[in-house]
């Protein structure tokens, strides 16, 4: 069944429906019809199986049928992306959400080559928003990842949550391995797991210096993605796939 998003704040406000956009496809573009079946999901883990009662051109009017509840992941993992240039961030977030990451954090690294104003940014941020409902309708993901403002490292740190782990991609000569860092990480607490990582993808080049060291001060261990040099969209799929497979599978 087709898939549409409803706001936490529109979901226990008033009768069932979709409305501007969600109502727009599922009306205009998919032309589905009045006694057809859909699903409504609010990004927090519910979903509802529902029927069409009404179509109108104020919204689809809906009839739930059944309602179900998916349990968060059990570690929550943040993307912190430095914004590479062209359409890559789209990809990024799209995968980021398949994957099963909990937050993204778009990054603007010295080496970005993307510049934003304050209205350019809220523009980008909507925009890799849109691109994260999308993905979630299309994959079955219940948990909708929010998409933060661009900012800079230094703001980035000062704001952030606090994470069990904290990582870091690095080209360095002292990055360790992801594999022998999650191993070591079980022992030295008590064999347990993190439950909230924070992982961090530099853009093309690599992270500066001065960002790196910004990055250790706030307790990120720099690890390494192997011998061979990654370009940022993959280094960002295979760190979050590497999580996936050893922290919420």
């Amino acid at each position: 069944m087709h898939r549409f998003y409803l706001s936490p704040n529109e979901w226990d406000t008033g009768p069932l429906a979709l409305a501007g956009s969600e109502a727009h496809h599922c009306r205009n573009v998919l032309r589905m019809k009045e006694g057809e079946r859909l699903v409504v999901f609010n990004g927090r883990g519910h979903e509802i199986t529902a029927e069409i009662t009404t179509i109108s051109g104020s919204g689809i009017y809906l009839k739930k049928l059944h309602e179900a509840t998916t349990p968060p992941l059990r570690c929550r993992i943040t993307l912190g992306q430095a914004i590479p240039k062209g359409k890559q961030m789209d990809l990024i977030v799209q995968k980021a959400v398949e994957i099963g990451a909990a937050e993204i954090a778009p990054i603007i690294s010295d080496r970005t080559i993307v510049r934003l104003d304050a209205e350019e940014a809220a523009q980008k941020r909507d925009k890799w928003q849109s691109a994260a409902i999308e993905a979630a309708k299309q994959c079955g993901q219940n948990w909708l990842p929010q998409v933060q403002p661009p900012q800079p490292l230094a703001q980035f740190f000062p704001a952030t949550a606090c994470f069990d782990l904290r990582l870091i991609a690095s080209l360095q000569s002292d990055a360790v391995h992801l594999k022998k860092l999650l191993a070591e990480y079980a022992p030295e607490h008590a064999g347990g797991v993190p439950v909230s990582v924070l992982m961090l993808i530099g853009p093309e080049g690599d992270f500066t210096p001065a960002e790196l060291n910004l990055a250790r001060a706030h307790g990120c261990r720099p690890i390494t993605l192997g011998p061979i040099v990654l370009r940022v969209e993959t280094a960002a799929i295979y760190c979050l796939s590497v999580l996936s497979y050893e922290l919420l599978a």
